[in-house]
């Protein structure tokens, strides 16, 4: 029934619009209905928590905070919470679903309401960081603390908003002359993630198993009814994230009906001009994040349905797509001026490629479009459509040399970007990935910024997954193995239960939006050391064990 009010909603909009769309105006219904029959169940786990924790300041743990244990739940369970009137409880782990809890009646009627404040938090820090005033650039909204009032006792109380956390905190806010205890605490997670991932060996490196386990666990509360960039904030379909968890799923939980849906919806939502939008969300019917366009984004749709297409052999989703991506990269041609992408008409467009605002992103979108229209050319050629598109090779080729005109010192062996002549991984990175440097080349590259301590290094997750990427396609492997268990196994060894969105490991408190709690501590880009770990065997030190 859900299935079907989403899909007839979404259908009524589309129609609504269809005359007027010039581009795709006749498939979007056929995607919209794609897309809803590939609505995936959720799978429902009642977790309970495993004991009270208090916080302590610690220089030397993340953001100056660590948890310590401050008794079991029966010390809480019967009790009059009049007397604490704050608690912190842990669930043990990171997980998303829905809170609820009961009041028990001690003595006397329950002769007025009672308030609480609960507030979640993924990371210790979030609970000992004042929220207000908010000085965050995002909505104040996605800080997970809810007042609640309870009118009668006993009661049950259920939470109607989806949090992720590890960790809630009870305030007592107000009160009356009866006593009552707070109680039977539990938690409905949910994900949409099935199946068992293959099992790394006992013998396999601890460092990688832990890594495997946390990206593992990250990926899969971000699968919920679309690939959601963060369980917190923002919980929608992302384009750059959607392409990294579907290469984590492919080596994990292979639930690729969840990878259909989301290329389906993105499709039928694409804007009037057929251009995708970097973002959309799913209620309350679907819809676009008008304006949000990305370029990087947009081209790495057709990336993610080439990984889609040799994963699945799904021929029918790849050929009922094909035309979006074929949309995205003729209009993406039209930014080459004398075949260098024409960073003069930027403007109407988003740049992503990491969270840091000195890197220089003309490099890094040079090299990332010569790569995805290459990776698009090889999807033609799976669906015996290469002739629709003979062009593309001879635009990548050009591309590349004038790549090398512009942008590769030869001298120094290293990519440069922009008027100062920036030099960054991700430079290096996209101009390897797309080919236009060879593996050497590449190599020599990489290390020239490695030694560099005025390079623009990455600044998240999402950054690091292409670095690593780059590296093993120029043969350095010992460096992928040391830079992945250096950089996950850092947020690992801080405490991560899942993978975060910014981990800079200078700067613990960096964030995007001018405060750290607002961040995701759990989010999608984040998970791909399960595609790397699994994918690349004979890189990582481990081995499976018998299914």
């Amino acid at each position: 029934m859900i299935r079907q009010s989403l899909w007839a909603m979404a259908l009524l909009v589309a129609t609504t619009a269809g005359a007027q769309r010039a581009w795709f105006a006749s498939e979007r219904d056929t995607w919209l209905r794609e897309a809803a029959e590939n609505i995936p169940p959720l799978t429902e786990r009642i977790e309970t928590p495993v004991g009270l924790v208090e916080s302590v300041r610690d220089t030397g743990a993340f953001q100056g905070w660590r948890m310590i244990p401050a008794g079991d739940m029966d010390s809480l369970y019967g009790h009059s919470f009049k007397e604490r009137k704050e608690v912190i409880v842990d669930f043990g782990r990171h997980m998303t679903g829905y809170f609820s809890f009961d009041i028990g009646r001690l003595s006397a009627d329950a002769d007025a309401p009672l308030r609480f404040r609960l507030t979640f938090a993924e990371v210790p820090a979030e609970l000992n960081t004042p929220f207000d005033p908010y000085p965050g650039g995002l909505s104040r909204a996605w800080l997970q603390d809810e007042v609640v009032t309870v009118m009668d006792a006993p009661a049950t109380v259920e939470l109607s908003r989806r949090v992720a956390f590890r960790y809630v905190k009870i305030e007592l806010l107000a009160w009356s002359s009866f006593d009552f205890a707070v109680t039977g605490m539990r938690f409905r997670s949910v994900t949409s993630a099935s199946g068992e991932p293959k099992p790394l060996a006992s013998t396999a490196d601890p460092t990688i198993v832990r890594i495997n386990r946390i990206g593992l666990a990250t990926l899969a509360e971000c699968m919920q009814t679309v690939y959601e960039d963060g369980p917190k904030r923002d919980r929608r379909l992302w384009i750059g994230d959607l392409y990294l968890e579907s290469l984590a799923n492919t080596y994990s939980f292979r639930n690729h009906g969840l990878t259909r849906r989301c290329l389906y919806l993105l499709a039928a939502l694409a804007d009037e001009e057929g251009l995708l939008h970097a973002t959309v969300f799913e209620y309350p019917e679907p819809h676009p994040q008008t304006g949000q366009h990305c370029m990087d984004y947009s081209l790495l749709y057709g990336v993610t349905l080439y990984e889609y297409l040799n994963a699945t052999g799904d021929r029918a989703t790849a050929e009922a797509l094909w035309p979006v991506v074929v949309r995205q990269v003729e209009h993406a041609m039209t930014y080459l001026r004398d075949d260098v992408y024409d960073m003069e008409k930027q403007p109407a467009w988003w740049l992503v490629f990491d969270w840091k605002d000195d890197l220089n992103r003309h490099a890094p979108m040079q090299g990332l479009m010569t790569f995805a229209i290459e990776q698009s050319y090889e999807l033609a050629k799976l669906l015996g459509r290469e002739s629709e598109v003979a062009g593309w090779p001879r635009v990548v080729s050009r591309m590349k040399a004038a790549s090398r005109r512009v942008f590769y010192d030869r001298r120094e062996g290293v990519v440069v970007s922009g008027p100062d002549r920036q030099r960054s991984y991700l430079g290096q990175v996209w101009m390897i990935l797309s080919g236009t440097l060879s593996p050497r080349e590449g190599e020599r590259a990489l290390r020239t910024v490695l030694a560099d301590p005025d390079a623009c290094y990455p600044g998240s997750p999402y950054a690091y997954h292409y670095l690593i990427e780059a590296m093993i396609r120029c043969g350095m492997n010992d460096e992928a193995r040391r830079r992945l268990t250096e950089y996950w196994g850092g947020m690992a060894a801080l405490g991560a239960d899942t993978f975060w969105e910014v981990y800079d490991p200078t700067d613990h408190f960096k964030s995007p939006y001018n405060f750290f709690p607002v961040n995701s501590y759990c989010h999608a880009w984040s998970c791909t050391p399960v595609y790397f770990i699994n994918k690349y065997a004979d890189i990582f030190p481990v081995s499976y064990t018998h299914l």
